[in-house]
């Protein structure tokens, strides 16, 4: 049976809501989000957002998939916790990627993400990203990334531990899901320049 789906000329940003009232309305761009049952939106990300996205997102690829151990899925939305968040890059241990019954990529993710990332794009707020990465572990994400392009460090979360940041040399510790991921903040970083 078809859920009817509201007609909305606008988003609803700001109004309370539960997660089925939520999924019942139409797609917008940017994505909308559910957030401890306010509905807000993402913003557009700008070039050096998209950059870092993409090659971060193909490196864990490059390395995860072929070893079985991991896949990155970009701006997936995930259900959970009584939120719907579209986070910039989820990741998936192999054994708990979401699948269908037949096997296929399920098409909603509702299991914590094994790794999440944010990246912080001109207009948010970086205080509300780093709560929200907190908010991530809290809710069962063992490892939350937030990658800052205008200071190139990234803010590092786990659970029970005080949120770390890393620079330069730094080498982004992925170990928990990726075993051997070789990734420092510099050749993250390193993506944005093009000469």
């Amino acid at each position: 049976m078809a859920i009817a789906r509201r007609k909305l000329s606008y988003p609803p940003l700001g109004q309370r809501m539960s997660v089925e009232e939520f999924l019942k309305l139409p797609e917008f761009k940017p994505y909308l989000e559910l957030f401890e049952g306010v509905v807000t939106q993402k913003v557009s990300p700008k070039l050096p957002h998209g950059r870092l996205q993409l090659d971060l997102g193909a490196r864990i690829d490059q390395f995860g998939r072929p070893r079985r151990i991991g896949l990155a899925f970009s701006e997936a939305r995930v259900i959970y916790a009584g939120s719907v968040v579209v986070p910039d890059l989820v990741v998936y241990r192999w054994e708990r990627i979401p699948r269908s019954p037949g096997g296929a990529l399920a098409e909603d993710a509702s299991i914590p993400p094994d790794i999440i990332v944010e990246i912080l794009s001109p207009g948010q707020s970086l205080r509300a990203l780093r709560e929200r990465c907190q908010w991530y572990v809290e809710q069962g994400t063992p490892t939350a990334l937030l990658v800052n392009p205008r200071t190139e460090t990234i803010n590092v979360f786990g659970p029970d531990t005080p949120m770390r940041v890393l620079r330069g040399a730094d080498r982004i510790d992925l170990d928990a899901v990726l075993p051997g991921f070789q990734l420092t903040v510099q050749e993250l970083f390193d993506t944005l320049r093009v000469d």
